[in-house]
């Protein structure tokens, strides 16, 4: 058991430098030689080697410490040691990089805004999913977000608008906006490698006729459903709520169905991060 879960963590640790070293590259070969910066502790650490000389890696190691320990206070010692893993794997890619031929020039700046978001958004999924981090930012944000009634990414988009801003007296305007529209396509791309393509829904229906709907989805779906006993709060009436998941391709033919059966019924769909365990995998229905 205990070599198993070593695997594991050698595995992630692996896959967290494969993760560093694409977003390395992404960063020496498309951004960094376009003026095109990226956010958080990245964007300041460029920001501070093109203004001071001083290799890149070095201060996206210097600058993240700090936060790495913040991390091992707060999340624990296994997060804090595969940042550790992806951070030291960044700077010294960089460092490796640095002279690495540049794909695309700035006669196409939208390419490099592509390819640029593309490579950073890959390689930081492929980090944050296997449980690392390569920009303190992040964890910054999740500590003052538990003192101050602002979401993570509300605070993220603040304190990155202040890097953007500080881009444009550096880089020009035009890069500055360019660095903001790289970040959003890299924030989707992370979100697709995190949450992957079907992103899942959970379903909550209350209705008397929750045992039709549910065969109606067991039947037309191939989804398992659960069934639970509630009270309305205003008409003291005993209901049965269904529950179930699904991916986000089958809520209209969902929908469809629950309009089909009972019009009235109270329906709540939302997103899901993740699911684990019971019997998920759609069954063949054909």
């Amino acid at each position: 058991m205990k070599n198993q879960k070593l695997l594991e963590k050698i595995i992630r640790a692996i896959m967290i430098i494969i993760g560093a070293v694409i977003t390395a590259y992404g960063l020496e070969a498309v951004l960094i030689p376009n003026a095109v910066i990226d956010g958080g502790v990245t964007g300041i650490s460029i920001m501070g080697a093109h203004l001071f000389g001083i290799p890149l890696g070095v201060f996206l190691f210097v600058l993240n410490i700090p936060f790495v320990y913040l991390g091992y206070k707060q999340v624990g010692k296994t997060f804090a040691i595969m940042s550790i893993v992806g951070i030291a794997a960044l700077s010294i890619s960089t460092v490796l990089l640095h002279n690495v031929e540049t794909i695309l020039g700035p006669e196409d700046p939208l390419l490099v805004v592509l390819a640029g978001g593309l490579l950073l958004g890959v390689g930081i999924g492929i980090v944050l999913r296997n449980g690392g981090a390569l920009d303190g930012s992040e964890v910054l944000a999740v500590l003052l977000s538990r003192k101050i009634p602002f979401s993570v990414g509300d605070i993220i988009l603040f304190i990155n608008a202040f890097i953007f801003i500080g881009a444009s007296f550096i880089f020009g305007l035009e890069s500055a906006l360019y660095s903001a529209l790289t970040y959003y396509i890299a924030k989707n791309v992370i979100d697709i490698i995190q949450v992957g393509l079907e992103k899942s829904k959970s379903v909550r229906v209350v209705s008397r006729k929750s045992e039709e709907i549910g065969d109606a989805i067991q039947s037309r779906l191939g989804r398992g459903v659960t069934y639970s006993q509630g009270r309305g709060g205003f008409s003291n009436e005993s209901t049965e709520i269904l529950d179930c998941v699904i991916n986000r391709m089958e809520e209209n033919k969902l929908v469809s169905i629950i309009k089909d059966i009972d019009p009235g019924a109270f329906v709540v769909i939302s997103d899901v991060s993740e699911v684990r365990g019971g019997s998920f995998k759609k069954r063949d229905i054909h």
